[in-house]
């Protein structure tokens, strides 16, 4: 008899399939966001200055987190098919090497952390203070970032397989503790030094070590659909690195170029005011409160979608892409109609000065426009990657971002100034939609239509 924990993704109802895995994705996924907030609501106690520099670093938390990310997007892929495929050593083979990638990045940011750090942040500011706090800032978190990137991929092999608890538990863990440890290491507080933005981001290393502790307790202790034996790895094999890049690569190029995105849009606000930058940081952090969710619906949707593509089951797949979209869409409009209505409330949680309070009143519910058609794309992404077509997924995103988010901010910002900036990204986003629809369509003729007609 089949081990209904094993093969849950091929039997039970897709609605409480869904439901049971990506609840916790979600709820973990709100976590993260809401710690980004707290450390950015105690950065914006310390000066205006210093949230300025937070954001100017944060494209490089960005990159790292499309490198992690996108790659374990990449193996959970992989592995989520293997298993529909009932190929169970393959799977096992490929946990193991996310592990040897895992170091790979690590010492790749490390050594970037260490050289060209403050190359990076001269490129956007000569204000002394500014780079010297993000220096500080981004140096820390690069150099100790190992313990994200193998987070990373613990969390992508056990969602892999279903298992969707563990990941939550140690992510709320880590960030619980990110959110106890800022206030303590920034300001101080109960016999611990004052250090300032350095504070913010030690707590931040402090969190991920203990929820990547956490983690490996997690998945080694307690028995899974897949099983890590690091004595794989003695022979990597260059197949399942080309694999897990089909799909880990678009992914990675996806959120880099993000990354690339808010590196631009923070040389372009600079030009008018450094308050324009900090109320973009403030609106890429409080977004995350509702984009976050999402994307832990999708860390839930993936793997159902992956399992039964590769077993041929269309109907499954179609319905967990459905019913993942419905749910998407419904959070984007809450989270839409929030930001319409209280744009005030959210910059004063950030210690708004006035200039900030009349620029960021306007850009937050221009930008949120957005929200409703990136729902769809994001969703629709997930549906590519599943079915191994990481490539498409990165063709939109090139297009949204470096041909419409980017050309369309600069050139309304020379034509009209910085209060119509923001109009382009409800912009990209009608485009990245119907570039969407069009894939989707060509995909869903040529590969769903007709999935396990043929099967025996």
């Amino acid at each position: 008899m089949k081990n209904i924990t094993e093969n849950k993704m091929g039997v039970l109802p897709v609605g409480r399939l869904l439901f049971t895995m990506s609840l916790p994705a979600m709820i973990s996924m709100l976590i993260y966001a809401m710690y980004n907030i707290v450390d950015s609501f105690f950065v914006a106690r310390i000066s205006e200055n210093a949230l300025s520099a937070v954001t100017l670093v944060f494209p490089v938390q960005m990159l790292m987190v499309a490198v992690g990310t996108g790659t374990g997007v990449g193996l959970s892929s992989l592995i989520a098919r293997r298993l529909g495929e009932k190929r169970v050593e393959e799977a096992n083979v490929s946990a193991a090497h996310g592990f040897l990638i895992s170091l790979f990045n690590w010492v790749v940011f490390a050594i970037l952390g260490i050289f060209l750090t403050k190359p990076f942040i001269t490129l956007f500011s000569d204000d002394a203070e500014i780079v010297a706090l993000a220096v500080r800032f981004c140096t820390i978190l690069t150099v100790c970032s190992l313990f994200i990137f193998i987070q990373v991929t613990v969390e992508k092999i056990l969602q892999a397989t279903g298992n969707m608890l563990f990941p939550m538990i140690f992510n709320i863990s880590g960030a619980i503790i990110n959110i106890i440890l800022n206030p303590v290491l920034i300001f101080g507080l109960f016999g611990a030094p004052a250090l300032g933005i350095a504070g913010s981001a030690t707590a931040t290393i402090i969190a991920q070590f203990a929820a990547m502790s956490i983690g490996l307790f997690l998945l080694f202790r307690f028995k899974h659909a897949v099983k890590v034996e690091f004595k794989r790895l003695r022979r990597p094999q260059q197949r399942i690195f080309a694999d897990i890049y089909a799909v880990g690569f678009p992914a990675i190029i996806m959120q880099a170029v993000m990354s690339i995105t808010v590196s631009g849009m923070n040389a372009i606000l600079i030009r008018f005011t450094s308050t324009a930058v900090a109320v973009f940081g403030v609106y890429y952090r409080i977004q995350s409160v509702v984009f976050m969710p999402v994307f832990g619906l999708n860390q839930g949707a993936l793997p159902i979608m992956g399992y039964n593509f590769g077993a041929r089951n269309k109907k499954r797949l179609m319905d967990g892409y459905k019913k993942a979209t419905y749910v998407a869409l419904v959070i984007m409009v809450v989270g839409m109609a929030l930001f319409q209505l209280y744009p005030i409330q959210i910059l004063q949680l950030f210690n708004a000065s006035p200039d900030m309070l009349h620029i960021g009143n306007r850009a937050i519910r221009i930008m949120s426009i957005c929200f409703i058609p990136a729902g769809f794309g994001i969703v629709t992404t997930t549906l590519f990657q599943a079915l191994g077509h990481g490539f498409l997924s990165m063709i939109v995103s090139l297009t949204r971002q470096l041909f419409f988010v980017l050309p369309a901010a600069w050139l309304l910002g020379e034509a009209l100034g910085v209060d119509y900036v923001w109009f382009a990204y409800p912009i990209a986003e009608v485009v990245a939609v119907l570039i969407f629809a069009f894939f989707l369509y060509g995909i869903y003729n040529k590969e769903i239509r007709n999935l396990g007609v043929h099967k025996e």
